[in-house]
């Protein structure tokens, strides 16, 4: 009975405990798209609250679909590695479509190339999933209030096939940048630079808002911020640590900076604040929690507690003085994407770079501070990439949805709000609203 039970465990490699908390980290990755909808929701004037929310809360059923049926594979599937040289140097840019419908991707038993071998290759593919997701909503807080919810669905759609997946490829899934060195290791450059680049292109291409600069457009509703960063915190324990692709002495590593990086961030912004705007506030808080989680998100599993404290104060820094110069430019990136996910994953890239080391990760390699400054070569490499294919994409995505729709609302729609001309509803019934000091379905301050 012993010897038979030992060949079972040795015929599947599949461990409970990695895969429970593979479970659990999906999970948590996933509420983080609720909780970037209140983030954002809270930041718009009322009359755009449900509108903004959808463009977030759409992605998990565009891409929960759109995932299983081609995404998942392109990004990841790359069955001609170790065949020819061709099959090789194909797949460094592009992954094919063998496992579209989830074609052999297995519930029992790990995935064959070795992505993640203690888990089953249906709990990776839904892992990544929650990434797929929650990337393209990002971009939605450059051009919340104006875009057409028609072209902003396409755009998603279009952008999560031909931007996200080849990025997740290229880092992620045996690709060129990842086979350069670069270390990425839960998305800086698939994520927060993508996103945030692309926000940039697609709040250019869209124009500012009526009102702007002319018109403040103060947040509506800063408790739901709060609530917003406190449940993307929550779920970024599983966007990071989970990204150990099991639970051990490297999850550990990365919840940690996943704790302490934030932490300073929001310290080093409220200072900040403190020293040069006389007040500390609830929305400086949290963003710089938010900038300390983005700068440290590719560095989380390659650095030691103090690392991510440097990297998360850091980061803060760039991101508050981003933010500061972006008012100044009066360009209308209404959320601040660019400033704080486009800077943010960017200086967190390069120091990764500097404060890596392979003490906490033999996996990984050493940085600047630990003797290896040629880590920075892959690393700026893997963000310039970045920065030319998701500006490109972007613009060629937009500019084709131009020439079939509006990308824009009219500007009768945009005065009165796109809740109720793009779905339908209010957020906020009279009575409410009356009760929040705002004037009904125009959703102006009193």
């Amino acid at each position: 009975m012993g010897s038979a039970m030992a060949q079972t465990a040795e015929a599947n490699p599949v461990n409970s405990g990695d895969t429970a908390w593979m479970l659990v980290s999906s999970a948590l990755v996933l509420l983080m798209t609720p909780g970037l909808a209140f983030f954002y929701g809270g930041l718009v004037r009322s009359r755009n609250v449900l509108n903004t929310m959808m463009m977030s809360l759409i992605l998990i059923a565009v891409i929960g679909v759109t995932w299983v049926l081609w995404g998942y594979s392109l990004a990841f599937e790359v069955s001609g590695v170790g065949t020819n040289g061709f099959a090789q140097g194909f797949e460094k840019f592009f992954g094919n479509i063998n496992w579209m419908f989830l074609n052999n991707v297995a519930f029992d038993k790990p995935d064959p190339i070795g992505y993640a071998p203690t888990i089953p290759h249906q709990v990776f593919m839904v892992y990544q999933m929650m990434f797929a997701i929650i990337t393209p909503a990002l971009i939605s807080g450059a051009i919340v209030e104006r875009m057409s919810f028609k072209a902003y669905f396409f755009f998603i759609l279009l952008w999560s096939t031909f931007i996200y997946s080849p990025l997740a490829h290229w880092v992620w899934g045996k690709g060129w940048i990842g086979a350069l060195g670069a270390l990425d290791f839960a998305g800086g450059t698939v994520v927060h630079i993508s996103s945030g680049v692309s926000a940039v292109v697609a709040a250019w291409m869209l124009g500012p808002r009526k009102t702007y600069p002319d018109q403040p457009a103060a947040p509506h509703n800063l408790p739901f911020v709060l609530l917003g960063i406190g449940l993307l915190w929550f779920g970024w324990f599983g966007f990071n640590a989970g990204s150990a692709l099991g639970a051990g002495s490297l999850a550990t590593v990365a919840f940690v900076a996943t704790t302490v990086a934030p932490a300073a961030g929001g310290l080093t912004w409220v200072i900040l604040e403190w020293a040069l705007r006389g007040k500390p506030t609830a929305l400086g808080i949290a963003s710089g929690f938010l900038a300390g989680l983005v700068g440290v998100t590719p560095a989380a599993g390659f650095v030691t507690p103090i690392g991510a404290i440097l990297i998360g104060s850091i980061t803060s820094v760039c991101c508050f003085f981003a933010v500061s110069l972006k008012a100044k430019l009066q360009f209308d990136d209404s959320l601040d994407t660019y400033p704080v996910h486009g800077v943010g994953g960017t200086v967190g890239a390069i120091l990764t770079g500097v404060f890596a080391t392979k003490a906490v990760n033999s996996a990984g390699n050493n940085g600047l501070l630990f003797g290896n400054p040629g880590l920075l070569v892959p690393q700026i490499i893997g963000v310039v990439a970045t920065y030319i294919f998701a500006a490109v994409g972007t613009f060629i995505i937009l500019k084709l949805l131009s020439l079939v729709m509006d990308l824009r609302v009219k500007p009768s729609q945009e005065e009165q709000g796109l809740d109720i001309n793009e779905h339908g509803e209010e957020g906020y019934g009279e009575e409410f609203a009356a009760g929040l000091g705002l004037a009904g379905a125009s959703g102006e301050l009193r």
